[in-house]
């Protein structure tokens, strides 16, 4: 079957091209698998405890000096994702002051990719 609109060898290599330059911005837009965001989980020690106002942990992190990439409640936990892993260590001290007894402040690895899918995912129920 011969295509009259790509019987050019000029078509053709315009259209190699321009499949090539989509599968590299494909592959440039994927998350990297194996990088590692800084978080810190806040959790109460026990049932019926409530967790801390973000805006006052953001509010005392901030005074601190702590930079802080985002504070988001996840399943009767409050993450808190920071820009370094110095700003992680930085914020678990600072926190430890903070914060009342009766909450427990955890390392917590999230990968790139679990943030991904979390934000594709959680569009797609926005955009119906």
């Amino acid at each position: 079957m011969k295509l009259p609109y790509l019987s050019s060898p000029l078509r053709w290599q315009w259209l190699v091209c321009l499949m090539v330059a989509f599968a590299v911005l494909g592959l440039l837009a994927l998350p990297r698998g194996n990088s590692q965001e800084n978080a810190l989980s806040i959790r109460p020690e026990r049932h019926g405890l409530t967790l801390p106002d973000g805006f006052f942990v953001y509010q005392n992190l901030d005074q601190r000096g702590i930079r802080i990439k985002s504070i988001t409640p996840e399943n009767d936990t409050l993450i808190i994702r920071l820009a370094s892993p110095q700003q992680q260590q930085a914020a678990r001290e600072a926190l430890s002051v903070i914060l009342p007894q009766g909450y427990i402040v955890e390392q917590r690895a999230v990968s790139a990719e679990q943030t991904w899918v979390k934000k594709l995912t959680h569009d797609q129920l926005r955009t119906g």
